[in-house]
């Protein structure tokens, strides 16, 4: 069996939050292999314990995923200012075919397109993928179970960050299907009497107020903040009443441009133009919409660059829906040329991490791996890019720790769920099974 089949076995996807079944990626060809350590959202440290703990596994990955897609390059991209992670993976990497490239503490240094130009000097195309220019990239957690795939250990559990609004922020490894309420204990419990979770970061996350919410293979932490803060209001806002506003209130200052990250590395990005469609019905509706396209969502125009608190990224990701529904395609500029101020408009994370008014809740989160053990796990049956996976067990049926309890369709992009650990399966729906010791 090669790695590639061994990785699909195992159920290893993007642990970065992007959860694109990793199997496909090492079945591919490509001359360099990056391993994302990047790490921007502000207040989550799970990547920084991941390299500290598990940098030998971090680096043994790399070398089975160079091997299969026949790379001779591997980098391993990570902030300077993870001393600890930099230690520990400079010592991991002495005398491999892997090396370091230490990023600026800015965000977001994580996106795809960004790190790979960094890496390689490479643009990828647009609307492309790092394949496109012969790189694969996976999150550094993706690696470690990676290596653990190699020696027939399924994926089962996760490791993310809680933090913001508890005592004592901390870093977990938990099994999948254990929800955020089970983690509170272990973070000294809640110092809100009203929280609402941003799952996965402030900047890109997606908010509930559902502490039983369970965590996935793609979970990289939560922000968990009072429903009273500012930047919690913004996100609850509604989107026909976020559209209203910038119809009414955008001056067209062409700031949420300007900062783009994408833009600045040369694709035709624009926000503002996909601001000023908001004053359109049908009109112009496509054109405009095409300035959405590149987006890669990071939310910096939103929650950083506009300085009257508008909603340029909702304008964009709804602009991409529009043009999903009507399969409209890209037909912008295929030529890349990063902008005169690429370097000069980075967002340093302190910066950010005050804007956000967040500073009194940026503290470390050390790990304690084994605090949580729930007695009852959620698991979604989606948690990948791509489709379900189908039940293979039934309520009553006693399970063992990593067996298979769900698979995607057969030929389906997916990934194989395992139970995380021995019990009795008491639900099984169409979305998800219940799983209790």
């Amino acid at each position: 069996m090669n790695l590639a089949e061994q990785v699909k076995q195992a159920g290893v996807v993007g642990a970065g939050g992007g959860g694109f079944p990793t199997h496909v990626k090492l079945a591919a060809k490509a001359d360099t292999v990056i391993a994302n350590g990047a790490e921007c959202e502000p207040l989550l440290h799970k990547d920084a314990v991941i390299m500290e703990q598990h940098a030998a596994d971090l680096v043994r990955g790399m070398q089975l995923a160079m091997d299969a897609v026949g790379a001779k390059d591997g980098v391993i991209g990570i902030k300077g200012k993870k001393l600890h992670a930099v230690e520990a993976v400079t010592a991991a990497c002495r005398g491999t075919n892997v090396r370091i490239q230490l990023l600026g503490d800015y965000y977001p240094a994580g996106d795809e397109y960004d790190l790979v130009y960094n890496v390689t000097g490479r643009l990828i195309p647009p609307q492309g993928i790092p394949l496109n220019v012969g790189v694969v990239v996976n999150n550094v957690e993706t690696f470690v179970n990676i290596t653990e795939a190699a020696k027939g250990k399924p994926v089962t559990h996760k490791t993310l960050t809680i933090a913001g609004a508890v005592r004592a922020p901390v870093t977990l490894r938990v099994p999948l299907g254990t929800t955020y309420r089970d983690c509170l204990t272990a973070a000294g419990g809640l110092t809100t009497d009203d929280p609402v979770l941003v799952i996965g970061g402030l900047m890109m996350g997606q908010t509930t107020d559902d502490l039983d919410t369970p965590i996935t293979k793609t979970a990289t932490g939560v922000v968990i903040l009072p429903r009273s803060h500012h930047v919690i209001q913004r996100k609850l806002k509604p989107n026909k009443a976020q559209a209203q506003i910038g119809k009414s209130a955008c001056d067209q200052c062409r700031y949420c441009t300007e900062y783009c990250p994408r833009f600045l590395l040369g694709y035709a990005v624009e926000p503002h133009q996909v601001m000023r469609s908001l004053a359109f019905t049908a009109t112009g509706a496509d054109y405009f919409n095409q300035w959405a396209s590149l987006c890669c969502s990071c939310g910096l125009c939103t929650l950083y660059a506009c300085p009257e608190e508008l909603y340029p990224k909702e304008a964009c990701d709804d602009a991409k829906a529009v043009m999903r529904r009507a399969n409209t395609k890209w037909t912008g500029p295929t030529t890349v040329k990063p902008h005169p101020m690429h370097d000069g408009r980075r967002v340093p994370i302190k910066t950010l991490t005050k804007r956000l008014h967040v500073q009194d809740y940026d503290h470390p989160a050390p790990l304690r791996a084994d605090a949580v053990s729930p007695n009852r796990l959620v698991l979604p049956l989606r948690q990948s890019a791509g489709t379900a996976c189908q039940p293979k067990v039934r309520v009553g049926d006693r399970v063992h720790a990593g067996q298979i309890i769900g698979e995607p369709s057969p030929n389906a992009l997916g990934a194989v769920l395992h139970a995380p650990l021995a019990g009795r399966v008491s639900e099984v729906t169409e979305h998800q099974i219940v799983l209790e010791r």
